[in-house]
Parts: C-alpha cells; sequence; structure tokens
C-alpha cells in the first residue's frame, strides 16, 4: 500500500510552522538575555541566579527538590548552592518536618538581591512595552502572551 505525501500545502505549512518555532525561540532567548543583562547580579553566576530565583519564587526548599526542578542532578547544585551560603544570600536549616533534611531558605540579603534584580527586569519591561508599542501591538502581545503560557504547559 502506498504511502501518501504531503501536499504541497501541507508542506509549506510545515514549514511555515517549523520557521515560527525557530524563530519563536530566539527571540525568546534575546529577550531573556536582556533581562538578564538588566538584574544587579552580584558577581552571581546563571546557576547560582537561577537557584536563588527559585527560592525567591517558590519558597524555602531542599536541594534536591531545587535539583529536579531545574532537572539536574543534586550534585549539580551543590557548590552553586554552597557559595550563595558563603556569601550569606541563603541558609539551610532542618526541615521542621524531617530533620534529616535540610531546608534550603534566603536570607533577607538574599531576598533583596532577587527583589532587586526582579524589580530592575520588570521596570525596564514596562517602559520599552510603552515605548516601542502602539495598542495594537500591546493587545496582540497580550494574547500571545496567553498562548506562550498554553504553549509551556507540561
Amino acid at each position: 500500500m502506498p504511502t501518501e505525501q504531503p501536499t504541497v500545502a501541507e508542506r509549506d505549512d510545515a514549514d511555515d510552522t517549523a520557521r515560527l518555532a525557530l524563530e519563536l525561540r530566539s527571540a525568546i532567548g534575546r529577550l531573556r538575555r536582556r533581562l538578564l543583562e538588566l538584574s544587579d547580579s552580584h558577581d552571581l553566576t546563571p546557576s547560582q541566579t537561577t537557584l536563588l530565583t527559585a527560592l525567591g519564587k517558590q519558597g524555602p526548599s531542599t536541594a534536591s527538590a531545587l535539583a529536579a526542578a531545574e532537572r539536574v542532578r543534586p550534585q549539580s547544585i551543590a557548590v552553586p548552592l554552597g557559595v550563595l551560603e558563603e556569601r550569606g544570600f541563603v541558609v539551610r536549616t532542618p526541615d521542621p518536618d524531617d530533620g534529616r533534611r535540610l531546608l534550603v531558605t534566603l536570607t533577607p540579603e538574599g531576598r533583596e538581591v532577587f527583589e532587586g534584580s526582579r524589580r530592575a527586569r520588570q521596570q525596564w519591561l514596562a517602559e520599552a512595552l510603552s515605548e516601542r508599542l502602539d495598542a495594537d501591538e500591546l493587545q496582540t502581545l497580550t494574547r500571545a502572551v496567553g498562548l506562550m503560557e498554553r504553549l509551556a504547559r507540561p
């Protein structure tokens, strides 16, 4: 039984979708890099910044839960967590529910770094949106954010 070949229109649609995927990934990457440039990193590495951000967003966590969320082995975050602890940005304390585990928590200094970076990025993005986009473009972007959220779901 012969297999059906895609029509020209189907091939064009697939090519357009692949091209859109590439352009979207590229644009998101550029925006992410720009936002990272804007934050006062306090000379933190990307992995340290990622851990600080995760703790700022989700609250206290175990090292193994942080590793699982980042899809890395727990050993991979031991050094970045150690540096954050040495710098006074995080503290490890016994888990009140299971004293064998340690919870990693932001210190007030760590919270300040997290919040300051977040505010700087938010302010820049809000200003860029209002200065560079007109009302119709803002509406389009509002709809696109909803679509991107839907794409990001597992």
